[in-house]
Protein backbone atom coordinates (compact mmCIF):
# COMPACT_ATOMS: atom_id res chain seq x y z
CA UNK A 1 0.00 0.00 0.00
CA UNK A 2 1.69 3.33 -1.15
CA UNK A 3 0.34 6.30 -0.04
CA UNK A 4 0.78 9.62 -2.25
CA UNK A 5 2.50 12.56 -0.93
CA UNK A 6 -0.08 15.11 -1.34
CA UNK A 7 -2.46 12.86 0.86
CA UNK A 8 0.26 12.28 3.45
CA UNK A 9 0.28 16.27 3.44
CA UNK A 10 -3.31 16.84 3.72
CA UNK A 11 -3.58 14.24 6.13
CA UNK A 12 -1.04 16.02 8.23
CA UNK A 13 -2.36 19.53 8.11
CA UNK A 14 -5.71 18.95 8.64
CA UNK A 15 -5.58 16.22 11.62
CA UNK A 16 -2.44 18.80 12.48
CA UNK A 17 -5.00 21.85 12.64
CA UNK A 18 -7.55 20.06 14.61
CA UNK A 19 -5.09 19.20 17.61
CA UNK A 20 -3.39 22.08 17.68
CA UNK A 21 -7.34 23.95 17.71
CA UNK A 22 -8.24 21.13 20.73
CA UNK A 23 -5.44 21.81 22.24
CA UNK A 24 -5.57 25.51 22.66
CA UNK A 25 -9.06 25.22 23.64
CA UNK A 26 -8.39 22.66 25.99
CA UNK A 27 -6.01 25.36 27.97
CA UNK A 28 -8.60 28.30 27.51
CA UNK A 29 -11.41 26.28 28.72
CA UNK A 30 -8.42 25.38 31.90
CA UNK A 31 -7.31 28.73 32.55
CA UNK A 32 -10.82 30.59 32.39
CA UNK A 33 -12.60 28.02 34.27
CA UNK A 34 -13.67 29.59 37.88
CA UNK A 35 -12.44 27.14 40.04
CA UNK A 36 -8.98 27.75 38.92
CA UNK A 37 -9.26 31.89 39.53
CA UNK A 38 -7.81 31.33 43.65
CA UNK A 39 -4.91 29.46 42.30
CA UNK A 40 -3.78 31.64 39.45
CA UNK A 41 -4.31 35.23 41.67
CA UNK A 42 -2.37 33.28 44.34
CA UNK A 43 0.16 32.45 41.58
CA UNK A 44 0.25 35.82 40.76
CA UNK A 45 1.02 36.97 44.31
CA UNK A 46 2.80 35.38 45.58
CA UNK A 47 5.94 36.09 43.76
CA UNK A 48 5.93 39.57 45.13
CA UNK A 49 5.12 38.36 48.90
CA UNK A 50 7.05 35.65 49.50
CA UNK A 51 10.58 36.80 48.58
CA UNK A 52 12.47 39.62 50.74
CA UNK A 53 16.00 38.74 49.50
CA UNK A 54 17.15 38.23 46.02
CA UNK A 55 17.96 35.02 44.83
CA UNK A 56 21.68 33.39 45.38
Amino acid sequence: MEIEHGALVYFSKFYGLIYLLLLSTGVLVYTFWPKNKKRFDYAAKSILTEEDHPHA
